[in-house]
């Protein structure tokens, strides 16, 4: 299963990001795929708060705009959300403490987290997730 942080979904609407074009296109290739595509409620809640920001640099989005966007990805055959299993809390407080996360890292923890319980590969364009043992991650647009 393909799980995908925030920082892509971001980056394939801000069309003021340098990675607006590679992101986008992934994004698409992806949720026209036939492969699994997991969106955690992490990511999901970042791009709203991201993408509704009126200081966003490049163009901001109503509420009403993303969560359509939102619902859109939704509707696709191979996606789905993915919440935390009953266990989370035992996998996330592993990843918090062998990923020595503190601070802004403990978001991504939770995320490493959720991947790992859902057997997924966290795309992503963030680094610091090669601190998380036995995460499975890759960045898409390298």
């Amino acid at each position: 299963m393909i799980v995908v942080d925030a920082n892509l979904l971001i980056y394939a609407y801000n069309t003021a990001s340098p990675l607006y074009k590679k992101s986008r296109d992934w994004l698409e290739e992806v949720f026209s795929g036939t492969e699994a595509v997991g969106l955690p409620w992490l990511s999901v809640a970042a791009f709203l708060r991201v993408t509704t920001n009126p200081k966003l640099h490049g163009r901001q989005y109503t509420f009403d705009e993303a969560a359509g966007i939102i619902e859109g990805w939704m509707a696709q055959a191979n996606v789905r959300i993915l919440a935390p299993s009953d266990d989370h809390w035992l996998q996330f407080r592993r990843m918090m403490a062998e990923g020595k996360a503190s601070g802004p890292l403990i978001s991504d923890a939770e995320l490493a987290a959720v991947t790992v319980e859902y057997g997924g590969v966290l795309y992503t364009t963030d680094r610091d997730f090669a601190r998380f043992p036995g995460l499975r991650w890759k960045n898409p647009l390298s």
